[in-house]
């Protein structure tokens, strides 16, 4: 049952913090938006190549995401392993295509898909794709 709820909780909202490990061991947090896929396990975030959390993840894959209610008290952290997609090199390479899915899958639709597709390449974006492997936190208690 605990499980059920953080898994909705996880589907229910896009924003949360993203925690890498540093050279050092450290953590290293950002906030970013994402989408949960329950049905595959797997989370997805748009990032660029040059932000330190991307270094992270190419040099150690570990991460987790922690995820709050609206109010705060309860939440879900994910942790998994994740892997990276090739950085968008072109407004229509496989790396732009995956970063529109992600985008509808968080948004919807966009007002100018050719001007999304050339700051994708731009901007040097790319995907991780962390797949859950446990899932812990405090459900919402209804």
């Amino acid at each position: 049952m605990a499980d059920d709820a953080l898994t909705r909780l996880l589907t229910e909202r896009d924003l949360g913090v993203l925690a890498t490990l540093k050279r050092d061991g450290r953590p290293q947090l950002s906030t970013v938006n994402y989408h949960y896929d329950p049905d595959r396990a797997l989370i997805r975030i748009s990032v660029t190549a040059d932000r330190a959390k991307t270094r992270n993840l190419m040099r150690d894959p570990r991460a987790s995401l922690h995820v709050s209610s609206e109010d705060g008290w309860s939440w879900a952290v994910a942790e998994g392993t994740a892997d990276l997609s090739p950085v968008a090199a072109g407004p229509h390479d496989e790396a732009v295509e995956e970063l529109i899915d992600l985008y509808r899958a968080i948004r919807g639709e966009h007002p100018d898909w050719d001007d999304y597709r050339r700051a994708m390449a731009a901007d040097r974006r790319l995907v991780v794709r962390l797949r859950v492997e446990r899932l812990y936190g405090r459900p919402p208690q209804n």
